[in-house]
């Protein structure tokens, strides 16, 4: 079965840092999708454990796994690090829906398809707190998607007005290193993560 998603990643790890804190993850399932992007709080090597710790998590789920049990999850299983932020989507392909949540500062946002210059795209809710340390109320948030339409994820090394020159037709590759060249803080590390969904629900 082919997959239901393309993706384009680009990463910025603050000069003099071996690596970056920020990490992301792409789970291709059979009816769906999880999609995740995480900052380890700092940067160094105490930011990119906690961040690889909490793709690990990801990565031991299951389809039937709710955002929402997979931050509580993660935030059990990251107490003993400096703790992330993270924002995490999961696609249903079959009920053509995206479930999305996120605890921190990185942003989220669909845009559609159809959509112009004059678009508003669909805006993640963010809640203060850490995964790991302490969380706010999680209230995972649900949207139709279909085909064409795209995810964008970016860790607050990006500044928040990437969203005013988005294109539902620019690669995902491409778009997510013109955001990262465009609008990266350059004080901090900085992870683009760009997914576009391939097929309507079935």
């Amino acid at each position: 079965m082919p997959p239901i998603i393309e993706y384009g990643i680009a990463i910025y790890a603050l000069p003099g840092e071996a690596q970056s804190g920020d990490r992301h993850l792409v789970l291709h399932r059979a009816e769906g999708a999880l999609i995740a992007a995480i900052d380890g709080l700092g940067h160094g090597p105490e930011a990119a454990f906690a961040a690889e710790s909490a793709v690990s998590i990801l990565e031991s789920s299951s389809p039937e796994d709710s955002v929402i049990s997979l931050v509580q999850r993660c935030h059990e299983g990251l107490r003993s690090t400096r703790g992330v932020v993270m924002s995490l989507a999961s696609i249903d392909s079959k009920q053509g829906l995206l479930t999305w949540i996120a605890v921190g500062n990185v942003q989220g946002v669909l845009l559609r398809r159809q959509s112009t210059r004059a678009s508003v795209p669909d805006e993640l809710l963010l809640r203060a707190g850490v995964v790991g340390e302490r969380l706010p109320p999680l209230q995972a948030a649900m949207l139709p998607i279909t085909k064409g339409d795209t995810l964008v994820f970016v860790t607050d090394g990006i500044h928040s007005d990437f969203v005013l020159n988005l294109s539902p037709l620019e690669a995902p590759q491409k778009s997510a290193e013109r955001i990262l060249a465009e609008h990266r803080r350059g004080n901090d590390d900085a992870l683009v993560l760009v997914t576009r969904y391939l097929e309507n629900h079935k």
